[in-house]
């Protein structure tokens, strides 16, 4: 579904995957979401690893070229998975694609169509996570089509493609078509999978990330928190996908300045995300990020900085420079750096990461304005702090 991982996550206000804005303050995650279509569908496989795909299994009847050639996508699409969750995207997205390929030169049945639908929402969910949103939108309304004409507009494997719609949505800024999409997949999730399934435990994070991506934190609370009791309940208080269910709501509480309930959170998201995945993953970079912007709403400024500059190099060799959780991280570090007095560090860093959402987003977008705002703030800073320069000179 969208985990998160969207989850997206993935990242002025606030957050950006989840993203939300604190008033003047700076942008956190509310937790991204990952696009866990592959959970539903079968052909993903549950954390702990691979090592079912590599191990011997028992000689099996030989099957027609179409069933060996249906097979043999949905085993690539498991191995693109594996890939996305050590974070090698590029790796994940070209496996995906090579599936597309292959189940597209078949007749279509059921057989064909869900893991077709599968590798299309997960092609969407990693143009996501990498800002490329119109071709996001354009791979999940092309899943929306073969599910629609597969297996009905209220199917099982609408889900997936609901919640990354509204994902794309709500970072493209969106916020009542997000809703909408999102409402549509968790009505579809109580009915076939039940209220408290961990897939439903992914669209209520959603909804949380959307309402603190709006500011409402009030009203994101409660879906966060019950996001976290029923996946802890489902996969226990050790799995990632537990983990960004809290760091979604510590987000959340920080925007309400529970911060010490929300640090521990951070904290202990963190451990997780490092046991599960090493010591550099997506996932970690947006949490650092997070934690530095709590760290500066708290007003620990020397820890903020060290965090948001830890955040910024992972984030960028994870996804690449020029990114937008990055362009969200490097806005933050730049408002920071002008309040510290240093005007001269944070230009650079604004003038980046405006250019970046620029590419985006909307033109009236929020983080486009905070941005905006920042930028015109540090410039003259900037130029107020060379005439005092020139003044001592003289």
């Amino acid at each position: 579904m969208s985990k998160r991982r969207g989850a997206h996550s993935a990242r002025l206000d606030s957050g950006f995957f989840s993203v939300k804005v604190l008033k003047a303050g700076p942008i956190r995650h509310a937790g991204k979401l990952p696009h866990k279509c592959g959970d539903l569908l079968g052909l993903r496989p549950r954390f702990g690893g691979v090592s079912a795909l590599l191990s011997d299994s028992p000689a099996k009847p030989e099957k027609s070229p179409r069933s060996h050639s249906s097979e043999q996508a949905k085993t690539i699409q498991a191995l693109a998975a594996a890939r996305e969750e050590c974070g090698d995207y590029s790796g994940a997205e070209k496996l995906y694609q090579q599936s597309v390929k292959l189940l597209s030169r078949l007749e279509r049945d059921d057989t064909v169509a869900a893991p077709l639908v599968n590798a299309m929402a997960k092609l969407a969910s990693l143009c996501t996570l990498r800002g490329r949103y119109p071709q996001a939108m354009r791979r999940y309304l092309t899943a929306r089509r073969l599910a629609v004409v597969s297996f009905g507009p209220n199917s099982q494997e609408m889900i997936t493609v609901l919640n990354g719609l509204g994902i794309v949505c709500k970072y493209t800024g969106s916020f009542s078509e997000a809703r909408r999409h999102y409402d549509h997949a968790l009505r579809i999730a109580k009915r076939i999978l039940g209220p408290d399934h961990p897939e439903s435990a992914s669209l209520y994070h959603n909804l949380g990330g959307l309402e603190h991506s709006r500011g409402r934190f009030a009203r994101a609370e409660p879906f966060a928190r019950h996001s976290v009791r029923i996946r802890k309940r489902a996969l226990g208080p050790a799995h990632p996908d537990v983990a960004a269910d809290m760091a979604a709501l510590a987000g959340i509480l920080d925007g309400l300045g529970k911060y010490r309930e929300a640090g521990r959170l951070y904290k202990r998201a963190l451990a997780v995300f490092r046991r599960a995945y090493g010591p550099c993953h997506y996932e970690i970079a947006v949490n650092l990020g997070n934690l530095a912007a709590s760290q500066q709403a708290q007003g620990r400024t020397k820890a903020a900085e060290e965090l948001y500059r830890q955040a910024l190099a992972m984030n960028e060799k994870v996804l690449g420079a020029g990114n937008p959780d990055a362009a969200l991280v490097s806005n933050n570090l730049g408002k920071l750096l002008t309040g510290l007095g240093r005007p001269e560090e944070a230009v650079p860093l604004l003038r980046s990461a405006l250019t970046v959402l620029q590419g985006r987003l909307a033109p009236g977008h929020p983080h486009l304005r905070k941005v905006r705002k920042n930028l015109r703030r540090a410039v003259k800073e900037q130029a107020r702090s060379s005439l005092k320069a020139k003044r001592v000179k003289i």
